[in-house]
């Protein structure tokens, strides 16, 4: 979400905010899902079992929360807001949805995820990518995550190869997962309204997952995507990516006992790594998975790494 400016004061709502008193702190993304349309069609669409534990981040003052109490066996919620904790506890006190519901106070990202069947939330924005991967990485494996964004980011997760947001937030979300677009939020729907329109996505883990070292991967991705609409080969004419992978190389060759030519360039291996697989004039913006896929083998099989 949007940082509100140095000094300005958090705002304080009606509803929930006016009954408690409590100022929602918009700096730190708590704008509450206060649509109880918005708040049945996320349930709705995140298919919820009887059996299920679900995970929730940022639950806020509980709207979402309660309503997946009364479907399920059990809800995790994070919150790293003492007050909001409260809140939440009182909502369900002496209810016979407490004992169903678990509450971890503290920073989700700093924080072992626990079991859990399908992970429902509106999340603080700011950390919608980290804890993307955050969950994509987890283990053993979820069935599904329906999670809301903020609209463009959303848009980047979905996005394909030659269109404008494609990114690689897109492809590497994309080799990890299967992801769908299920529906734009207003921001009129939200207590305060953000500045930003929001949409909710589905992420559904491949499972199994792709066989392949996922930090390598990032490693080739992320040079790959640095300048998107350069070619490959002039991405990799960067000094500092011929050090790093000179560097890893060396590594490579003294682990397998390969014994390098007092000639040796790292830059000409790059370049007749890139030209045999035939990637030299190949942009990012317009590579798949596959592309990709295709490259790192190209690269690993000559003794080059990434991580």
């Amino acid at each position: 979400m949007p940082k509100v400016r140095a000094g300005k004061r958090p705002r304080r709502e009606g509803g929930e905010g006016r009954a408690t008193g409590i100022l929602f702190n918009t700096g730190a993304g708590q704008h509450i899902l206060k649509n109880p349309l918005v708040v049945n069609s996320i349930i709705e669409k995140a298919a919820l079992r009887r059996t299920d534990v679900i995970l929730e981040v940022g639950p806020g003052t509980g709207n979402l929360t309660v309503k997946m109490l009364e479907k399920v066996k059990k809800v995790i919620a994070c919150e790293i807001d003492p007050r909001l904790v409260g809140e939440l506890q009182k909502r369900v006190q002496g209810t016979c949805l407490a004992n169903k519901l678990e509450i971890k106070v503290g920073d989700v990202l700093k924080t072992e995820l626990p079991f859990f069947d399908a992970c429902v939330a509106n999340l603080p924005y700011q950390i919608s990518s980290p804890f993307v991967f955050k969950l994509l990485l987890h283990r053993p494996f979820f069935r599904c995550a329906i999670l809301m964004f903020q609209r463009e980011f959303a848009l980047r997760l979905v996005a394909k190869p030659g269109t404008k947001l494609y990114c690689r937030l897109s492809i590497n979300t994309q080799l990890l997962a299967r992801v769908d677009h299920l529906m734009k939020v207003g921001k009129n729907n939200f207590r305060p309204p953000p500045k930003v329109e929001s949409s909710v996505v589905r992420i559904e883990p491949k499972n199994p997952p792709p066989p392949i070292n996922f930090q390598e991967w990032d490693g080739l991705v992320r040079i790959a995507f640095v300048r998107k609409n350069k070619t490959l080969s002039a991405a990799f004419k960067s000094s500092a990516v011929e050090q790093l992978l000179d560097h890893n190389y060396r590594i490579h060759c003294s682990l397998h006992n390969t014994e390098i030519p007092e000639n040796f360039k790292i830059a000409e291996k790059i370049q007749t790594v890139l030209k045999n697989t035939g990637y030299s004039d190949k942009r990012a913006r317009s590579m798949d998975i596959d592309d990709f896929i295709r490259l790192l083998h190209g690269f690993n099989s000559e003794g080059i790494h990434f991580s």
